[in-house]
C-alpha cells in the first residue's frame, strides 16, 4: 500500500521534561501531520539544532537590500527573497514521486553566521545588477 504524501516542516524546542515539544503555531500543523499518517507509514526526518541569534540589524539590512534588488530587477519581493535564500543555502529540496518540493528556513530563525552568508549572497547579486550594498 502506497502511503499518503504528507509534508511537515516546523520548529521544536527541548522542554523541561527532556522531550521535543512543538513550538507555537507548529503544534497544530504537527498534530495534523500525525493524524494524516497511515498505519506503518514511514516518516523521513532531518533535524538541525541551531541558535536563532541573528541580530535585528542583520535582518533589517537583509530585507532592505532584498527590497532594493526586487525593485531594480523588477521581480516581486517574495520571489527575490526566495532566490536569496536559495543562494544562501537556506533551502532544502526533496523529490517525491517525481515532484520537487523546496522548504526554506525563515531569516528570523537563522544564526548570525547564516545571516552573514545571506548578506554575502545579496552583495554578489548586487554586484551583478550594479548595486553596491557594502
Amino acid at each position: 500500500m502506497a502511503g499518503k504524501h504528507n509534508i511537515f516542516h516546523g520548529q521544536f524546542y527541548k522542554g523541561e521534561d527532556g522531550k521535543l515539544t512543538a513550538s507555537g503555531a507548529t503544534k497544530e500543523k504537527y498534530l495534523k501531520f500525525i493524524q494524516a499518517l497511515e498505519p506503518n507509514q514511514t516518516v523521513e526526518a532531518f533535524f538541525e539544532a541551531n541558535e536563532d541569534n541573528g541580530t535585528v540589524p542583520q535582518l533589517a539590512k537583509i530585507h532592505a537590500c532584498i527590497r532594493e534588488l526586487a525593485k531594480e530587477i523588477g521581480e516581486p519581493f517574495e520571489d527575490m527573497k526566495l532566490e536569496i535564500k536559495r543562494q544562501s543555502g537556506l533551502c532544502v529540496k526533496k523529490e517525491v514521486n517525481g515532484e520537487v518540493f523546496m522548504v526554506c528556513k525563515s531569516f528570523s530563525d537563522c544564526s548570525k553566521e547564516e545571516l552573514a552568508l545571506t548578506i554575502e549572497a545579496i552583495n554578489r547579486v548586487g554586484v551583478l545588477v550594479g548595486i553596491n550594498f557594502q
